[in-house]
């Protein structure tokens, strides 16, 4: 265990400079001074645990009725299976081609996928993470349609040349019978008949297979004759085919929007045309073409009249009219509007066999978008309520947060409040896909996830042990009035398209108070109450942020002395600065500049507040002169003081949200102190031109060369043309860090939209824009204002881009009465260190290393009676201890875009720093726990995910994870406490990661499994009668027809047969090592085992055959040991 010195001096030397501290070397340890790290390597790896959401551009689904288990591909190559509530799987196709068909191989564990790449592959779902056993890829001819009949090994594939192959499915080979179309169709047709759409065999006789092509010809093929046994011809494309269960009945369905039903011995006519969705002449003639049924099933009951279930055939004249799935039963036609496009869709009924009778229950439909189950067996279709975590995506996700080991009253409480907002009128009915079995949960702390959404929802979510569910949904636009007239909208991209999106959010778990701000540049505080109450008037505060750069409105830098520093917008007393009830009314005529405007305009009428988050105070950024607000980068909430601190690029603002007063609106040149070593220049190019406008004239003579290309990182001139290509990099460096966005946050940031501009009024171009220093982070802590301070008080750590970091210090008022009379002072204490690049996070240790977490107060119902509040309103005593004189005892640990440093205080020397990356920047830090201590965790833009040591930032992990190749994972990944992290992998699903060896050890444990053993129901009973004269299911032994000795070998060419990592022979491939060998020792055990318990069988039963041969036997020897030779 290697230890490390907290306190770090020059030897011989005399007091040194903060801009020289960073050069400080280690000093002699002193016994008092030692902290024992205990964090090493080997507690870390990294690995994906489970992927929830919905599965993104899905392409396919198949149910197994008897395992229970729904799977469904997408168009990237990815497999997503289902089971109960809570048991879900995810696997990806290498190749990530689109999966254009999905075949169970019915309660076997398995399930065979067709990609649009023409292979095939054989999944094992009897492992908790399955594996691909078999892959066949075929080289000459492109798979569009497969068939596997149930309890059967032998695979139909079509193709588009119209040609049907047979693959066997426990060897992965290709049979040499092949059903040539040419064959199939002869001389019915003079062209050629299109791809193979639809194979399916006779459910009444194996041996009889019914292949239907595009062109509209349907063969009946005889296997054992190798001919066609019939031919139905029609004149329009056929989509699909089903069969009435008794297998003298098939149904097609065709692109003109029609239905023909052929009995099998009459292919001359079919026996019924209905055009469902047709307007019926009353002439007599056709109905008027529809648009195309995609698909089509027919199913029986006993009882009643079968079900017939198609999506598509509506109308051409509906235009506009959404995706609709039609339920006809009898003489009854239900058309079921769905909200998204059909992908898929499956009847699900009681029995697997396809002969019987199959008394539909329920429909699985998969929409592009959403996955909807109807009740079949109700009034009305209702739909069953979905238990999966499908809804991440109902509007897009613009920012993600992570808490593990939350307090464990917070789940119950969110999901009681939000148990009120569930929708009514499901079906009474149980969730129809239950297969599989949870997990063991090894992890016994509760989690939570908080998305905020485009149209300014926040969703809480419990993600404990591995699932994810739905707590509760908070509206964030209720506090604002929609209706606007088109004069007062504002002409901003920030609010073109989604103006309630939220942009960032800080959350205090322990005091349940919830800060929000979203892209009109507004903040909204929540409390939390288990409590309905009206609120008459919402409680408003509107801020005035402008540029740093008037020379004649900013006031002086103001010292350390001073309790507040004003600036115009903001009042000089908090006393003076009530909030006012309504927005305050500013210049918004066509003829002047649009000014003291907020973005949104919130509501006048009383507020209904059930119980949940509740508004406390809403805040507001107004034009200025002109130029709409800056969206909020930085945002933090501290209920021990009562403090909401927000920044941009103008500044940072101070709200007291309990006497809802601004206590401090400063621009980033007024918060470094006149001293400051580290003082930038103003890089604005702005600096010298008229105080009139705000922002407004990039075309000032007076702006030189030099000050245009001022480097944004060193502050540093360089000629324009030789700095071009640094500027486009930080231009692309911001572009990917920043968690700014306008109105292209609901459509995944293209590029082609100017999704980082912030108005298209200004004439101010993006660079100068976004190369200004802004804030970029902030920490609320009990820590040493000054350098050299003995005593510790309430302070906050503010960040930027630029990389500073400033400490400002905070006076609060006596708690109880005095606390909402009184102001807080406040006081900016200058520069305590620099980094490169923009400051990501912050944290405070204490002397033995522990984190300091900023104080908070104890969750208290704020509509409680006074007694009850009293109770619980305890402030959390935050006592980190004094400093003795020349002592630190405290680490401030500062994490940047580029490097990370831990700083003693109150020396403010700098003790370690690490270099966290040359050539790319850090999208996400953070300051976690970890097996009972600390680090930092960080994610590189270059793909790499890394964690420190502290407080020695030792590298302690650095894996290759996954490069940056969208905007949405740099805005969501986030990290949090015991080694978890997530990020969104796509748009409507989260894939949640871990980089704690414990967690990887038993992920295997946690993980659900797909199968289960169950019994296969038993096939229905012939009867008596049908077993006499025949009348019944004929099978056939297709071994015979469709083996090597039969049929010969396929040629050699035709597929591939690649063997799967999850098979024998891809273990053999696999390198070589101790894993590798137990793996294929586990697989050799596995598959003896089964041999074994073959063997056992046929022993068992040789047994009893030799038994029953001696009884037998003995039995004739006693009949004729007492006769005579002729009484034989």
């Amino acid at each position: 265990m290697k230890k490390f010195n907290i306190r770090k001096v020059l030897d011989g030397l005399t007091a040194v400079s903060s801009s020289s501290s960073a050069t400080a070397q280690p000093g002699t340890p002193r016994e008092n001074d030692v902290v024992q790290e205990t964090l090493q390597s080997e507690h870390f790896q990294l690995c994906k645990t489970v992927r929830h959401g919905f599965p993104y551009q899905p392409s396919s689904m198949a149910f197994d009725p008897v395992q229970k288990i729904l799977a469904i591909g997408t168009q990237t190559g990815a497999l997503r299976l289902f089971g109960r509530a809570g048991v879900e799987c995810y696997c990806q196709h290498e190749s990530g081609a689109a999966v254009i068909q999905l075949q169970f191989l019915i309660n076997e564990g398995a399930l065979v996928s067709a990609l649009a790449d023409d292979s095939i592959h054989l999944w094992n779902l009897r492992q908790k993470i399955p594996a691909i056993l078999h892959s066949l890829k075929f080289n000459r001819e492109r798979i569009t349609y497969c068939h596997l009949p149930f309890q059967s090994k032998w695979l139909y594939i079509g193709t588009e040349r119209g040609n049907i192959h047979i693959v066997n499915v426990e060897s992965f080979t290709l049979s040499g019978y092949v059903i040539m179309w040419n064959k199939a169709i002869e001389l019915s047709t003079k062209t050629h008949p299109g791809p193979v759409v639809h194979i399916s065999d006779n459910p009444m006789d194996e041996g009889k297979l019914l292949i239907g092509f595009e062109c509209g010809v349907v063969v009946l093929w005889d296997l054992k004759s190798k001919k066609a046994d019939y031919r139905y011809n029609y004149d329009e494309a056929i989509h699909s085919v089903a069969w009435h269960h008794e297998g003298k009945q098939f149904v097609c369905s065709h692109s003109d929007g029609t239905l023909t039903t052929w009995n099998v011995r009459a292919p001359a006519k079919a026996a019924q045309i209905i055009t469902p969705h047709g307007k019926q002449p009353k002439d007599g003639k056709k109905p008027e073409p529809c648009k195309p049924i995609l698909k089509v099933e027919y199913k029986t009951t006993r009882a009643g009249d079968p079900f017939m279930v198609l999506s598509g055939g509506l109308s051409y004249d509906t235009v506009g009219r959404r995706a609709c799935l039609t339920v006809m039963h009898g003489k009854s036609t239900a058309v079921l509007e769905m909200d998204y496009p059909i992908v898929d869709f499956l009847t699900l009924c009681e029995t697997p066999y396809p002969n019987d009778f199959q008394e539909p229950y329920a429909v699985v439909v998969l929409l592009e978008k959403d996955l909807v189950v109807i009740d079949l067996g109700q009034i009305g279709y209702p739909i069953f309520e979905n238990p999966y975590p499908l809804t991440i995506h109902e509007s897009p996700v613009t920012c993600c947060e992570y808490f593990a080991d939350c307090p464990a009253d917070l789940i119950p409480a969110l999901y009681s409040v939000g148990s009120r907002q569930k929708r009514q009128g499901y079906s009474k009915k149980e969730w129809p896909v239950s297969g599989g079995n949870w997990g063991q949960n090894t992890q016994s702390y509760p989690e939570i996830i908080i998305t905020g959404h485009a149209d300014g929802s926040i969703k809480f979510w419990d993600a404990s042990a591995l699932m994810l569910q739905v707590l509760y949904k908070l509206k964030t636009a209720k506090v604002f009035e929609r209706a606007r007239g088109k004069e007062e909208k504002p002409n901003t991209d920030i609010v073109d398209e989604d103006p309630f999106a939220i942009q960032t959010l800080s959350w205090c778990p322990e005091s349940r108070m919830l800060c929000v701000a979203g892209v009109s540049a507004h903040v909204i505080v929540y409390r939390f109450s288990k409590q309905e109450i009206t609120t008459e008037v919402v409680q408003l505060l509107e801020v005035r942020m402008q540029c740093e750069f008037s020379d004649v409105d900013s006031p002086d830098p103001g010292g350390d002395q001073t309790p507040t520093l004003p600036t115009p917008g903001a009042s000089s007393s908090p006393q003076e600065s009530e909030p006012p009830t309504q927005p305050s009314t500013g210049s918004n005529s066509s003829d002047g500049p649009r000014d003291n405007i907020p973005c949104l305009q919130v509501r006048s009428s009383p507020l209904k507040q059930s119980p949940g988050y509740q508004v406390e105070l809403v805040i507001q950024l107004v034009w200025v002169s002109g130029e709409p607000p800056q969206q909020i980068t930085s945002l933090a909430i501290n209920s021990s003081y009562g403090l909401v601190v927000f920044g941009n690029s103008n500044g940072l603002a101070v709200v007291d949200y309990l006497q809802k007063t601004l206590l401090l609106n400063m621009s980033l040149s007024e918060l470094y102190s006149p001293s400051d070593p580290y003082q930038r220049q103003p890089r604005s190019p702005r600096k010298t031109r008229q105080p009139s406008g705000a922002l407004c004239d990039s075309n000032d003579g007076s702006n030189t060369s030099e000050d245009r290309c001022k480097s944004p990182t060193s502050g540093s001139t360089s000629p324009c043309n030789s700095d071009d290509e640094r500027k486009q990099k930080f231009i692309d460096k911001v572009k990917f860090k920043s968690r700014r966005f306008s109105k292209t946050v609901a459509n995944d940031f293209d590029a082609k939209d100017n999704s980082f501009t912030r108005s298209r009024s200004s004439s101010v171009t993006s660079i100068d824009r976004e190369s200004r220093e802004a804030i970029s982070s902030f920490y609320f802590c009990e820590s040493f204002p000054r350098k050299g301070d003995s005593l510790v008080s309430p302070c906050l750590l503010v960040g930027t881009t630029q990389g500073s970091v400033m400490m400002v210090a905070l006076s609060l008022p006596p708690g109880g009465d005095q606390r909402l009379q009184q102001p807080v002072g406040i006081a900016s204490c200058g520069t305590m260190a620099q980094l490169k690049g923009g400051v990501l996070t912050m944290a405070l240790l204490d002397a033995a290393g522990t984190l300091l977490p900023p104080s908070y107060e104890p969750w208290y119902d704020p509509n409680a009676s006074d007694e009850e509040k009293e109770k619980s309103r305890r402030r959390r005593p935050a006592s980190p201890p004094s400093s003795q004189e020349g002592q630190d005892t405290q680490f401030a640990v500062l994490c940047s875009e580029k490097q990370a440093k831990v700083v003693a205080m109150p020396s403010q020397t700098r003790l370690y720093k690490h270099n966290i990356t040359e050539t790319s920047f850090v999208l996400r830090a953070d300051v976690v726990q970890m097996a009972g201590t600390n680090c930092i965790t960080c994610f590189c833009a270059n793909g790499h995910i890394m964690t420190l040591s502290l407080p020695s930032l030792r590298p302690l992990l650095d894996v290759n994870y996954l490069p940056l190749t969208d905007m949405r994972i740099a805005r969501t990944f986030c990290f949090s406490n015991l080694g978890q992290a997530l990020y969104l992998t796509s748009p409507t699903e989260i894939q949640r990661i871990t980089y704690s060896q414990e967690t990887c050890d038993n992920l295997q444990e946690m993980l659900s499994e797909l199968f289960t053993p169950v019994e296969t129901p038993e096939a229905p009973n012939r009867g008596f009668f049908k077993g006499l004269f025949g009348g019944g299911a004929q099978s056939l032994d297709r071994e015979d027809l469709f083996g090597e000795t039969a049929s010969g070998k396929a040629s050699r060419s035709l597929a591939q047969h690649i063997p799967g990592p999850g098979s024998m022979e891809g273990m053999k491939g696999a390198a070589s090592g101790v894993v590798g060998d137990l793996a294929r020792a586990r697989i050799a055990l596995d598959e003896r085992g089964q041999k074994l318990g073959e063997l056992e069988e046929r022993t068992a039963a040789m047994m009893a055959s030799a038994e029953s041969f001696s009884k037998h036997a003995h039995h004739m020897m006693l009949k004729y040991k007492d006769k005579k030779w002729y009484q034989l």
